[in-house]
């Protein structure tokens, strides 16, 4: 590999155990081998259509929009079999794994989303499968691990560090390098060593490749401003990327601004370093410990981004703005009460922007939102912080 097909500029990279490379390079590989091969391509798009519900709609919120006097457009990622955008990626990575022979398939999880997204899959393709998953997000997301476990999933609880997100990861991790001959790590965002970020984004492309040719058709230019939440940051990549190269189109990234003690707000408050295998913004102490991050939604609690999005952050090219806790549980209910549509609290950061921000955009502006997923698996969380 040369080292400029690892990077995303100065971010990414592969830094990772010696004994991890050769099943690095292996994967990569595979990747390049497969993924754009004609009966790969057939047999996902396949599954996307008539397994996972693709093309998802890009819904005109007309309640919204006239309220706040601007056009708002949805993409609908919440309707995906699933309820989020996680089964895009699991599919993918599930379909390459199983090219490659692997016997085993695993994953780390915080919302659950993902886990249950590679529990599916898992069924659907008959690999066996193990989720990681923090302990403190076992306990808040417990319709998710119930959901994996009826997928037949083994789920693995995590005792250590914050037990949230990224201990989950790094079990996973262990894991993964123990058994690395006969195991597919699948990873949920695009963050790790290279070439994850490259593969998840690949296969999650597929949001903003479909929103272009919507709001083309519907409104017969470019939206204004695209805006997505941001933990380890899959779903945002996924729908900045048709637009990467249309500089009249704005890139918001959403990240959790936290309950005013502890945040999830790595692009804009975190420091470039190390973390996980790949270079990119982290929350660190000045000795480079990594800091624990906190949001309500188990999805943007971690204290590392994707490497691509420190790239755009770098290059101008993307902003990257922050919600609280209470600003994303009071925009999930209004978007419940306006709209009838009840999201995830990760994507209820990205409506909060909105609704704070309102005043930012004129009656000519055309904003997208991604909706990443649905809220039904926050609604316990819900009820306990009324």
């Amino acid at each position: 590999m040369k080292q400029n097909e690892t990077k995303f500029g100065k971010f990414g990279g592969m830094f990772v155990p010696e004994m991890m490379v050769p099943a690095q390079k292996e994967l990569y590989e595979a990747f390049n081998k497969y993924a754009n091969t004609k009966e790969f391509k057939e047999e996902l798009n396949y599954l996307l259509k008539e397994f996972a519900g693709r093309p998802t709609p890009l819904y005109y919120a007309k309640n919204m929009s006239n309220e706040l006097g601007f056009k708002i457009y949805l993409k609908r990622e919440d309707l995906l079999h699933s309820g989020a955008h996680k089964i895009n990626n699991t599919l993918g990575q599930a379909l390459l794994a199983k090219k490659m022979g692997k016997k085993e398939i695993i994953a780390e999880t915080g919302a659950g989303q993902h886990g249950v997204a590679t529990a599916i899959v898992g069924a659907l393709l008959k690999i066996p499968t193990k989720v990681f998953m923090g302990e403190v997000d076992v306990e808040r997301q417990k319709l998710n691990v119930y959901r994996m476990k009826l997928f037949g999933a083994e789920v693995i609880p995590v005792t250590s560090g914050s037990r949230t997100l990224k201990d989950a990861v790094n079990e996973a991790l262990r894991y993964y390098l123990a058994n690395v001959e006969t195991c597919y790590y699948l990873i949920g965002s695009v963050v790790g060593p290279h070439p994850y970020p490259k593969i998840v984004q690949h296969f999650q492309k597929i949001i903003g490749k479909e929103t272009k040719e919507q709001i083309l058709e519907k409104e017969k230019k470019s939206p204004t401003a695209i805006i997505a939440c941001v933990g380890g940051g899959s779903n945002s990549i996924g729908i900045f990327d048709a637009f990467l190269k249309d500089k009249e189109v704005q890139l918001i990234g959403v990240e959790a601004g936290g309950n005013g003690i502890k945040h999830g707000k790595t692009l804009g408050e975190g420091t470039i370093g190390i973390f996980q295998g790949s270079k990119s913004y982290v929350l660190q102490t000045k000795d480079g410990q990594i800091e624990e991050a906190h949001s309500i939604s188990a999805g943007l609690d971690y204290p590392g981004v994707g490497p691509m999005h420190s790239y755009l952050k770098e290059s101008k090219r993307a902003t990257y703005v922050s919600a609280t806790d209470n600003e994303a549980v009071q925009a999930l209910k209004y978007l419940s009460k306006m709209e009838g549509i009840l999201p995830a609290l990760e994507s209820a950061h990205a409506i909060a922007y909105v609704l704070k921000n309102k005043n930012k955009f004129k009656k000519e502006d055309i904003v997208v939102i991604c909706l990443s997923g649905r809220g039904d698996k926050d609604v316990n969380q819900l009820l306990e912080v009324q």
